[in-house]
C-alpha cells in the first residue's frame, strides 16, 4: 500500500500549557473540512485536541505528508508553522498505531488509567465522520483502538487504583457509600483541586454537588460549570445536614470544621454517616472530628499514602496493558498487509475470469445452436473452473503474506508472473531464455 498512517502532535511531556493553549484545536470544529482537508496527499484525517494535548491522525500519500500537517495546524491557528515545529512528535506506520492505542488505553495520560480521553478520542472520531474525512483504514483503527482500551480496561487493573488526591479523594468515598447516585456533596472551597474533585463526583454519579467559598460569585461559578448549587460561606453549617460527602480545600489559615460544629449537624442528620476529606494546606478541618460516631476523616497525608501505594500497583498494570497494546498492533498490521494482498487477489481473480469469458465467447461461436441452457452451464462451469484454478495461488499469498520478510516479494512475483500490471514484457527481459 502507498499510503501510510502518520500522527503528529503535542503534549504535556513536549509543551507547557502556554503552549497547548497556543496550539490548541477544540474551537476549530467551525472548520467544515477539518483542521487537515482531505485532498491532494491527505485520504484520511482526525483530529483530536484536549487540554493535555493535540493529535492529527491521517491516511497520506508521499513524502511531504508531516510538513503539510504541520503547515495546516499551524494555519488553522494563524501561527508560523517554526514556533509549533519544536514542540512536536511525528510517528508513521506502526509506530502511529501503537501511539494511538497508547493514548486511548490512558497509557500516555498525565493520570494513567484516567477514563475520559477514551470518551474525548469517541468524540474526535464522531466529529470526523460527521465531516466525512475518515475512510477504511481510520474507521478500522479507530475501532480497534476503542476494544484496545476496553481489553486494556477488562484484564488490567490499570484504572482500578486512585492515583491523584481528588481522584483518591472521591474513590474513597466510593468505598464507605457504594452507589454515588444516592449520595450528595459539599466542596469548601472552589480552587483547582476542588474543580478536579467536582469532576471525579460527577463521573461516579454523585446526585448534587453544593459549593460553598468565601467568595459567593467564584462559588457559583464553579457550581453552575458542574450543574450544581452555590451556598454562601455564612449558611454552611445549614446546609451541612443535606449532604453526606465534605471536601474540603480552602486556603484558611486555622480550621474552618470543628468537632462542635459537626456534633450538631449529626444531631440533624440522626446520626447518618458523614465523609470528611480535607485536602487543605494548613488543615481546613479539626482532627478531633475524627472522634465522632458515624465520620470518616481523612487529610491529605492518608490520601498522599494510597496515592503512593496505588501508583505503583498502577504502573505494574501499565506494563501489562503495554503487552496487549504491542499484541493489538501486531493484530493490526496484519490486517493493514492484507490491504495490500487485496488488490493483487482481485487482478488474479478478474484476470483468470476475462480469459474465461473471452475462451467461452470463442468456443460459442462454434455452436450456433447452442441454447441458452447449455450457454448457462458452460458458464458455471467455466465460474467453478476460474475459481478452482486460483485457489491454490490465493491460499499460497496468504500463507506467505503473513511473514515478515516474504509478503511482499511473493506479491510482486506473483504479479510480474501472470503480468498484472500488464507490463509490456520484452524477450531482453529473460536473457538467460533457452533459444
Amino acid at each position: 500500500m502507498d499510503r501510510d498512517i502518520y500522527l503528529i502532535g503535542l503534549n504535556h511531556k513536549t509543551a507547557g500549557v502556554e503552549v497547548r493553549e497556543k496550539f490548541a484545536l477544540t474551537d476549530c470544529k467551525h472548520l467544515e473540512e477539518g483542521v487537515v482537508p482531505v485532498d491532494g496527499c491527505i485520504k484520511e484525517a482526525l483530529t483530536l485536541s484536549t487540554c493535555n494535548r493535540v493529535e492529527l491522525l491521517v491516511v497520506a500519500e508521499g513524502d511531504n505528508a508531516i510538513e503539510h500537517v504541520l503547515e495546516c495546524w499551524a494555519k488553522a491557528r494563524n501561527l508560523p508553522v517554526e514556533e509549533l515545529a519544536p514542540y512536536v512528535y511525528k510517528h508513521k506506520g506502526l509506530d502511529a498505531v501503537t501511539h494511538l492505542f497508547t493514548v486511548a488505553a490512558s497509557l500516555d495520560s498525565l493520570v494513567i488509567g484516567e477514563p475520559q480521553i477514551l470518551g474525548q478520542l469517541k468524540d474526535a472520531y464522531h466529529d470526523s465522520v460527521d465531516k466525512n474525512t475518515t475512510g477504511v483504514v481510520l474507521n478500522r483503527l479507530l475501532h480497534k483502538a476503542f476494544s484496545v482500551a476496553k481489553r486494556v480496561r477488562t484484564e488490567t487493573g490499570v484504572a482500578s487504583s486512585a492515583v491523584s488526591i481528588s481522584y483518591a479523594a472521591v474513590e474513597l468515598a466510593k468505598r464507605i457509600f457504594g452507589d454515588m447516585s444516592e449520595h450528595s456533596a459539599m466542596l469548601i472551597g472552589a480552587g483547582e483541586m476542588a474543580e478536579l474533585a467536582a469532576t471525579h463526583l460527577l463521573n461516579n454519579g454523585i446526585s448534587k454537588v453544593y459549593v460553598a467559598n468565601r467568595t459567593f460569585a467564584r462559588g457559583q461559578a464553579l457550581a453552575e460549570q458542574f450543574n450544581g448549587e452555590a451556598i454562601p460561606f455564612e449558611q454552611l453549617f445549614d446546609q451541612l445536614e443535606k449532604v453526606d460527602i465534605i471536601i474540603s480545600s480552602t486556603g484558611a489559615h486555622e480550621a474552618v470544621i470543628r468537632a462542635k460544629d459537626i456534633k450538631q449537624v449529626l444531631k440533624k442528620r440522626k446520626n447518618r454517616s458523614m465523609f470528611f476529606i480535607d485536602i487543605a494546606v494548613p488543615r481546613d478541618i479539626d482532627p478531633d472530628v475524627n472522634g465522632l460516631d458515624n465520620v470518616y476523616l481523612y487529610d491529605i497525608d492518608d490520601l498522599k499514602e494510597v496515592v503512593e501505594e496505588n501508583l505503583a500497583q498502577r504502573q505494574e498494570e501499565a506494563n501489562k496493558a503495554r503487552r496487549i497494546v504491542d499484541c493489538e498492533t501486531v493484530t493490526f498490521n496484519k490486517w493493514l498487509k492484507s490491504l495490500q494482498l487485496q488488490p493483487t487477489i482481485v487482478d488474479l481473480i478478474s484476470r483468470t475470469d476475462a480469459i474465461m469469458e473471452e475462451e467461452l465467447a470463442k468456443t460459442l461461436k462454434h455452436i450456433p445452436d447452442a441454447t441458452p441452457e447449455m450457454e448457462m452451464h458452460l458458464r458455471e462451469m467455466i465460474n467453478a473452473i476460474s475459481k478452482k484454478v486460483n485457489h491454490e495461488p490465493i491460499s499460497f499469498l496468504k500463507r506467505r503474506h503473513e511473514e515478515e520478510e516474504a509478503g511482499e516479494r511473493y506479491i510482486d512475483i506473483t504479479r510480474r508472473m501472470f503480468n498484472l500490471d500488464r507490463d509490456n514484457v520484452t524477450e531482453k527481459a529473460h536473457p538467460h531464455r533457452r533459444r
